[in-house]
């Protein structure tokens, strides 16, 4: 019998530091494991793997796309290109949290309930990455 356990996000971001830094003092993670171009943080048990997309050497290149395309997948421009949806308890509170720490991806954003059965919000991470956090209804 085939069974899934478990989906683990992984993240583009411009610099590890900064969004390990951003991580851990904004949105409450903890660090797992961190290097110069990969990082895990943790909170409950919820991992983010963060990665490196910090190749800029395709700014450089532009002339000669059409010679040798972008190819090293670690592009600085694919950060903030990720989102994911993180299931919570203590949404509210969750919320709340987040909303002091100024995260929300619109510093009004309430919680939506949504038709499907879920309360959820959004917000950005440093390098624009959307994560949405939702509670399941009743």
């Amino acid at each position: 019998m085939i069974g899934f356990k478990k989906s683990i996000p992984a993240l583009p971001v411009v610099s590890i530091a900064k969004a390990v830094e951003f991580y851990e003092n904004r949105m409450g993670f903890t660090t797992r494991h961190k290097e110069e171009t990969f990082a895990i943080v943790v909170r409950g048990g919820i991992e983010i793997h963060l990665w490196a997309s910090c190749d800029r050497s395709w700014k450089y290149r532009s002339i000669m796309l059409f010679l040798k395309p972008i190819w090293s997948g670690a592009e600085t421009f694919l950060a903030g290109t990720a989102s994911c949806r993180i299931e919570v308890e203590g949404i509210d509170e969750l919320h709340q949290e987040y909303k002091t720490q100024g995260v929300l991806h619109n510093e009004h954003s309430d919680i939506e309930e949504q038709h499907w059965g879920h309360r959820d919000f959004s917000i950005l991470d440093l390098h624009g990455n959307l994560i949405t956090f939702y509670e399941a209804i009743g």
